[in-house]
């Protein structure tokens, strides 16, 4: 177990092992959730997480995740 500390504005630094061994890397968004026994953590999943598992539709990732912003903002 290692601990971190809270700085000014809620932020902390996850330990190298830490993100390492989860796979957290830079613009990952984690998941906070409370309980009664404390703070959990998890690592969201993105479009990413499900390359080379979802059918092929004729578009690369880059230009699913476009299209899906650009559909989000007309609406």
């Amino acid at each position: 177990m290692e601990t971190v500390k809270v700085l000014s504005k809620g932020q902390v630094t996850l330990p190298v092992r830490i993100r390492k061994a989860t796979g957290v890397k830079e613009g990952d968004r984690l998941f906070v959730e409370h309980t009664q026994d404390g703070i959990i953590l998890r690592k969201g999943k993105t479009i990413f997480d499900y390359a080379g598992t979802l059918p092929d539709i004729g578009m690369s990732i880059e230009q699913i995740r476009e299209t899906a912003t650009t559909m989000a903002v007309s609406d």
